[in-house]
């Protein structure tokens, strides 16, 4: 009995652990939704894409791009390059799911949002990872971002732009909170400050979406880097 009521347990724990940031993440679906209606998708085509896409930063960049006809090549091409971030976030993560299956493990992979990814990472930081916990986290917060999206797909008429009323802060004001939440003092200031600068400079100087490869690749460096005289000075 002990044995079947312990992964409940776990589900029921990573709803809690999760829900400050399901709360946060409702008003980012807002935006997408309201976005994407102003942009003339249909409230179906809308859903479906955070269903299937669940990749917030890689929507708001394709809704961004946006034509019609839409250039699916463009928006494919953008979706990748702010995605591939996930290659690196999928290794951290995926060594730390010793006790889950592989078939789970490549499950799990599909719902690895940034907040899944950091809220995972906390909790292998502080104990195990198991798949009823991450079931926990991925289900409240996946509802959450499609029923939002669809909600805002469906005010979107009546919300008007979300910079007027502030929404469209939400996106930036989760990642300072998960950003700080990985914070070990100057080394990370460092590397958030060459991602930030490389990532401006490179917006600045070049169009479209490449300013997200240059400011991750600018903080890998910088990591690295840092990495390489810690080890030096050791």
């Amino acid at each position: 009995m002990l044995q079947q009521s312990r992964p409940a347990g776990e589900f029921l724990a990573g709803i809690r652990a999760i829900f400050p940031l399901v709360i946060a993440v409702i008003p980012i679906g807002l935006v997408f939704g309201a976005v994407s209606a102003t942009k003339g998708l249909s409230a179906l085509e809308t859903t479906l894409m955070s269903a299937l896409v669940f990749a917030g930063g890689s929507q708001f960049v394709a809704m961004d791009i946006w034509t019609h006809p839409a250039s699916w090549i463009g928006v494919g091409f953008a979706a990748l390059l702010v995605n591939i971030r996930h290659v690196l976030m999928s290794a951290s993560i995926g060594t730390k799911m010793q006790s889950f299956s592989t078939i789970r493990r490549y499950a799990a992979m599909l719902f690895l949002a940034d907040e899944l990814w950091a809220m995972a990472e906390f909790r292998a930081g502080s104990g195990t990872l198991t798949p009823a916990w991450y079931a926990g986290i991925v289900t409240p917060f996946y509802a959450a971002w499609v029923g939002s999206s669809l909600a805002g797909a469906l005010l979107g008429a009546f919300l008007g732009d979300p910079a007027v009323i502030g929404l469209d802060f939400a996106f930036p004001a989760v990642f300072v909170v998960l950003v700080m939440g990985f914070w070990k003092g100057p080394e990370t200031g460092a590397i958030l400050a060459a991602s930030g600068v490389a990532a401006v400079a490179t917006h600045h100087f070049v169009p479209g979406v490449w300013y997200i490869a240059a400011g991750a690749l600018a903080g890998l460096a910088m990591a690295l880097w840092k990495g390489k005289v810690r080890e030096q000075a050791a």
